[in-house]
């Protein structure tokens, strides 16, 4: 298990492609700055296969989307995968509408994907069942996350995260459960986006798919946790910079001595 990958992304500062929403462009411009990498979010379909081409790895987030965008994920996406670039999907709000769920049904179908994030209602309704879920924020799902990202994984091939309280990842055959974080990474808009981000800068390293989301999300959700006991934060307005802060400073070490992750075979 390597979990040092933050340095070998700050050595090499890939280029990470976003096609993303508007509410949260700037943190998850921000949070791949601060942990090394690039960020570049073009939007326009005129110009996506270009910036894709130099490209590390491309983010496609659905939280305001629109036909054109959807058209210049699918052109981004397909010459990604022409390159053997990575491809990250992050089905914001899947499930909230009919629009939502069949344009993330699209991509899944149109693009060989290299990991969806979701929260548990979303990976639940792109897995064919049945979940709650008000505008982009999970309410209540009704099974065992773990199985249901298992199986997703397996049946499409390429990593699956469900971020939560406990994170899961997997590919279908192992799982990790990643037990870092804090409560504040709820309480403010934007951190289930960042963390689509940081699949895409260590997805950008073309290691192993899960090893990559693994130690990145346990990379964010440390960064997060190292900020929340900082004696300057108190609440999720002092947290937000705070976590910029800790993001910029993070070390595989940090990380391999503080994750809390356990693995198993699916």
């Amino acid at each position: 298990m390597n979990l040092n990958m933050i340095d070998e992304v700050r050595r090499k500062k890939p280029l990470v492609h976003h096609i993303t929403n508007y509410v949260t462009v700037n943190e998850c411009a921000n949070i791949t700055l601060n942990m090394g990498a690039l960020p570049v979010m073009a939007h326009a379909p005129e110009e996506v296969e270009e910036m894709v081409s130099m490209s590390g790895a491309l983010v496609l987030n659905i939280g305001t989307l629109s036909k054109e965008q959807i058209l210049a994920m699918i052109l981004a996406g397909k010459k990604a995968a022409s390159l053997g670039i990575p491809v990250v999907l992050d089905p914001v709000g899947a499930g909230a509408t009919r629009m939502r769920t069949e344009s993330c049904l699209k991509i899944m179908k149109e693009l060989p994907l290299s990991a969806i994030k979701g929260n548990a209602a979303e990976i639940s309704i792109l897995a064919g069942l049945e979940a709650q879920i008000s505008g982009v924020e999970s309410i209540g799902v009704a099974h065992d996350m773990k199985e249901v990202a298992q199986r997703l994984a397996a049946e499409k091939g390429y990593v699956v995260a469900v971020s939560g309280v406990q994170d899961i990842v997997t590919d279908g055959k192992e799982t990790w459960l990643i037990d870092n974080g804090h409560s504040y990474m709820g309480e403010f808009v934007g951190t289930g986006c960042m963390a689509a981000s940081v699949l895409g800068v260590f997805l950008a390293l073309k290691d192993n798919p899960l090893e990559s989301a693994g130690a990145g999300l346990a990379s964010f959700e440390i960064a997060a946790e190292i900020a929340s006991a900082r004696n300057d934060v108190q609440g999720p307005g002092t947290f937000y910079p705070a976590l910029m802060d800790e993001a910029r400073k993070l070390t595989g070490s940090v990380v391999s001595s503080r994750a809390r992750i356990t693995r198993f075979q699916a």
